[in-house]
């Protein structure tokens, strides 16, 4: 078996790894690089594979860089089946086609701009046919539920806790009669956090692949951030200023809304700066995903269910709008009245957010407020790191706007988050891979875990391969159990009745039936489909429970 680094393997963006075995190839994501120019142009380049080699993609979530070369894939030959959780799929669709609408604008900009020069025309890198073709070839697949990709692989879908749908992936390999596991990290989320569930903890893994985008700092705690947004919004408004919050359709969008519905639904001095203060979300497919959100209730945590069981949905409330048009978008900068305007990208590199920058830098008297991470390269990384003068549609802007960067909204864990989370396997794998991380953020992460577990990480610092059914970097496969024993092991009976327990109460005859029929001499086999069965079970009944509260 060999894995082969193709992406987030020297920065953050672009997250790709290929697994092969002798017989095999399939791909842990398929992300888009993100970032400046240079980072552009690695979009473009060929892949370090045959696309149309590859069986299969198993997505970790729905952000870009994590799923955005998958039209170029099929574009050049892939067919295979793209695997993700049933919320990513649902979100897939509406990003991908979402970042088709982007490459073909910026290339009919490019365009018009050659042509008056006289140069040589471009191409997308993708179409929104590219995306549509892309789409047929998506298999959702619930959280927790055992699947084959091949004859010599299984994979389970964890909740990472990171955005909607957002996994952390297993992955069993059988080759040559050894069985040996993988665990992708994807982004691993913040705990105790709004509207989704903390991260799966995992026990066991020969090989780990790990992101470590905040490996080297802390974040502030999340009330501390929610605070300090408030006292901006009430401070740049009663100025007669707006706040821009430059935002990730799918996530962190969500996340303000839900805190800013609390507020503006409550009472209290908070409650009363914001009272009149009009809240807009700019950006379609943060519209898409927020409707999206509200139809995946079988993810929420506990505090999001209890809202939707009483009847209030924590995604909507009074002075929130959502504006799908070009016309209702322009009218917003028109319209002097002091306002919250939250818009995508969430890195500034395109969008609507440009627009309204572009409309408020100048101005002393607003605010533009960044709440998730800014790639090197970026525009949003250049105003967080105090730049002067930045250029928008051809037109020089000067930065006169207050800046505020509030990590404490991050979804990424933080290097304490990531340590907690790697601290969860009950012995120490025979190799930590550490990719999707800025060269400072990976070193730093790697030395703090041998410093205080004793671990050795492997820091990636190129599109490398590693062999490890061989000798090679003294990384070696040892015998391992299979896929079913390890899902469905001793441990997780107790786990099923409990879970089989808290389903509605309409299933109650058929799951007392399903649960007398588990018993502690059961197969792995046999446990392994009552667990299947159960999954789709909870994600049945909660979109009946979301249904109803509507």
């Amino acid at each position: 078996m060999r894995i082969t680094f193709c992406g987030a393997a020297t920065d953050v963006t672009g997250s790709c790894h290929l697994i092969q075995t002798a017989n095999h190839k399939i791909l842990l994501d398929c992300g888009q690089f993100q970032g400046g120019a240079a980072e552009d142009a690695m979009n473009y380049q060929d892949f370090p594979f045959n696309p149309a080699e590859i069986e299969c993609v198993v997505i970790s979530h729905a952000h870009i860089d994590h799923c955005g070369r998958l039209p170029l894939l099929v574009k050049r030959g892939f067919k295979g089946a793209i695997y993700a959780s049933s919320a990513t799929a649902d979100l897939l669709e509406v990003m991908l086609k979402d970042s088709a609408h982007i490459h073909e604008q910026d290339a009919d900009r490019k365009n018009r701009k050659a042509q008056r020069a006289g140069r040589p025309m471009v191409e997308p890198l993708y179409t929104a046919e590219d995306a549509e073709d892309t789409i047929k070839f998506i298999h959702p697949v619930l959280y927790d539920t055992l699947f084959e990709v091949n004859d010599e692989m299984k994979v389970v879908f964890n909740d990472a806790g990171h955005i909607l749908g957002s996994s952390i992936v297993e992955l069993w390999v059988s080759e040559n009669g050894e069985t040996s596991k993988i665990v992708f990290s994807g982004d691993i989320g913040m705990t105790d956090r709004p509207i989704l569930k903390d991260p799966v903890r995992i026990k066991k893994a020969d090989y780990v692949i790990m992101e470590t985008t905040y490996g080297d700092r802390l974040h502030e705690a999340n009330p501390i951030s929610i605070e300090k947004l408030i006292d901006i919004i009430a401070k740049t408004t009663q100025r007669g200023g707006n706040v821009v919050i430059p935002s990730f359709a799918v996530g962190r969008t969500q996340e303000l809304i839900f805190e800013l519905n609390k507020i503006y639904d409550g009472s209290g001095s908070m409650h009363d700066a914001l009272a009149g203060v009009p809240v807009y979300v700019d950006s379609p497919m943060a519209i898409e995903a927020t409707r999206i959100f509200r139809e995946n209730a079988q993810v929420y945590n506990d505090e999001m269910k209890e809202f939707l069981m009483r009847g209030d949905h924590p995604l909507d409330f009074p002075n929130l709008h959502f504006t799908k048009t070009s016309e209702e978008s322009q009218r917003i900068n028109i319209d002097t009245k002091p306002k919250v305007i939250i818009s995508a990208s969430g890195m500034c590199e395109a969008g609507r957010i440009r627009h309204h920058l572009k409309h408020n830098l100048w101005n002393p008297k607003s605010s533009i407020v960044f709440v998730g991470y800014q790639a090197e390269g970026s525009l949003g990384r250049a105003l967080v790191e105090g730049t002067k003068e930045v250029t928008l549609f051809g037109e020089t802007i000067n930065v006169a706007a207050e800046i505020y960067n509030l990590q404490g909204f991050s979804g990424h864990a933080d290097r304490d988050g990531l340590y907690s989370w790697l601290c969860g396997f009950e012995k120490m794998p025979r190799a930590i891979f550490l990719v999707h991380g800025e060269m400072e953020s990976k070193r730093r992460f790697a030395e703090y875990v041998k410093e205080n577990k004793g671990w050795d990480c492997e820091v990636v610092e190129g599109f490398d391969t590693y062999a490890l059914a061989s000798g090679t970097n003294e990384f070696t496969v040892e015998p391992g159990v299979t896929a079913e024993q390890e899902f469905a092991s001793g441990e997780e009976i107790q786990k099923v009745r409990s879970r089989i327990a808290a389903i509605h109460s309409a299933l109650e005859d058929v799951l007392y039936n399903t649960t007398t029929s588990i018993q502690d001499c059961i197969t792995p086999e046999d446990l392994a489909k009552i667990k299947n069965i159960v999954a789709s079970l909870e994600k049945d009944t909660l979109d009946l429970g979301a249904s109803v509260s509507k």
